[in-house]
């Protein structure tokens, strides 16, 4: 009985010991091997033989990573408060250097991304963060792949996904964004004006030399409200070269009546006239009239004539 117990546990010993010896190490790993606490090499993949208690092997995934960055509080170059969350994509190019250079490769690459990401979004204004976003990836991943070279991890992407604004800088960016397409389309208005206006001094410039393509012009205005508004109504336009004669006769028997009507000439007024005016307050001014001759040879008199 004792004999059959030594030898299983024998069998479950030697099973333990092969399980630890052999290594499986799939395509994507790695395996960083150390004799006697140093280095010695990387292995792998496939079966790797590893002998207990004099070797050390530490496994090292070379897929690709996808980290989140959490959410960065951010103060731009103009001073505005903004929120922004990134994502980056990283790998292990030197398994080696992972595991010697660096203690958990994973936390110091978060870590510095987050740096990283709040030192460059900095050093920006709010409209270039948010319009030159694609350049802004480019700079915050040559930055970190430049950092993280001595751990051997290659940053292979970095993506800004979302940046939040507070209400109130939305709704002035809202306000200016209307301004300015207000002021794009009355600029439009403008130079279509203008360019209208050319046209029309060219066109009167044509028509001025060929007096008959005014009329051609007027033909058609007609068609075109005849066709648009569907009424029965005829407008028939008069060249204004029709009324000249009329106004030219016009002009010249004013000229002759005026010529014909002697100037009237002013009288003069009457010299050594005196005015009487009332002493009351309440009695209107009174007219003074020329005194009569009664008689020659008698006093000369005057009689006024006044009224109430």
């Amino acid at each position: 009985m004792f004999d059959n117990l030594i030898y299983y546990f024998g069998i479950m010993a030697l099973f333990i010991l092969l399980y630890t010896i052999f290594c499986l190490l799939r395509e994507y790993e790695r395996g960083v091997f150390f004799f006697l606490g140093r280095y010695q090499g990387i292995r792998g993949p496939g079966v790797v033989i590893v002998i207990p208690f004099i070797q050390q092997m530490a496994k090292v995934d070379l897929r690709t990573v996808v980290m989140d960055v959490p959410s960065q509080d951010i103060i731009s170059r103009d001073n505005v408060l903004v929120k922004v969350d990134a994502v980056i994509y990283f790998r292990i190019v030197e398994p080696d250097k992972a595991v010697i250079q660096v203690e958990n490769y994973h936390q110091a690459t978060n870590q510095l991304a987050q740096t990283t990401l709040r030192s460059v979004l900095g050093r920006h204004s709010l409209d270039e963060i948010l319009s030159e976003r694609n350049q802004l990836n480019t700079n915050i991943q040559q930055l970190l792949d430049k950092q993280t070279d001595v751990w051997g991890v290659k940053i292979a992407k970095v993506e800004i996904k979302h940046i939040d604004l507070d209400e109130a800088m939305i709704r002035a960016m809202t306000r200016q964004a209307e301004a300015e397409r207000e002021c794009r389309a009355k600029m439009t208005h403008a130079t279509s004006e203008l360019e209208a206006a050319e046209k029309l001094v060219q066109a009167a410039n044509t028509m001025a030399k060929q007096p008959q393509a005014l009329q051609l012009r007027y033909l058609q205005t007609m068609s075109d409200i005849a066709s648009k508004d569907k009424s029965h109504t005829v407008i028939f336009p008069i060249p204004i070269d029709l009324l000249l004669p009329f106004q030219r006769k016009l002009i010249q028997s004013m000229a002759s009546t005026q010529k014909t009507t002697p100037p009237s000439t002013p009288t003069p007024a009457p010299k050594n006239e005196p005015l009487v005016t009332s002493t009351t307050a309440s009695t209107p001014p009174v007219l003074a009239k020329k005194p009569l001759n009664v008689n020659k040879k008698k006093r000369k008199f005057a009689v006024y004539a006044g009224f109430k």
